[in-house]
């Protein structure tokens, strides 16, 4: 099992590498974002100056909350962290780092972890729901390629 999520991890890095920011040999621009963004999938639009990503995060309601306003406030709180971080995970990339412990040919303990660290400035909250304890919020953020390029 530990194997196999290592493998995921360093290919998920890998398909990560290619964020390198330099530009693409063919690419109509040979900006940053010709590079990261091949292809438009579903949470990414892409306009003549500017890219707009969104995300989606989840939250639960604790079951602590003293009221049904308070479950709604601290699940919609806690969707709204999760859809910045994944924000941040599209915008700046995670870094993910990995352990092997070997004693006599054999792996006795692996680790794998992720980090992520970045800002996002005016995301803008699209859509909220709370249904059954649950809460979504879509947010999305436009980020202009002249802010990128200085």
């Amino acid at each position: 099992m530990f194997k196999l999520l290592l493998i995921v991890a360093i290919l998920f890095n890998l398909s990560l590498s290619a964020r390198d920011g330099y530009p693409d040999e063919g690419s109509s621009n040979g900006g940053f974002f010709s590079s990261i963004f091949k292809g438009t999938p579903k949470n990414l639009t892409k306009s003549k100056g500017e890219v707009r990503i969104s995300a989606t995060g989840m939250g639960v309601a604790p079951r602590f909350a003293h009221s049904p306003a308070q479950a709604y406030a601290l699940a919609k709180r806690a969707a709204m962290v999760d859809a910045y971080r994944l924000l941040a995970e599209r915008v700046g990339g995670v870094r993910i780092e990995g352990k092997d412990t070997i004693k006599n040919m054999e792996v006795t303990r692996s680790e794998v972890r992720a980090y992520v660290q970045n800002s996002i400035k005016n995301a803008e909250i699209l859509e909220t729901k709370f249904k059954d304890g649950m809460c979504e919020v879509e947010l999305e953020v436009v980020i202009y390629y002249k802010d990128l390029v200085q």
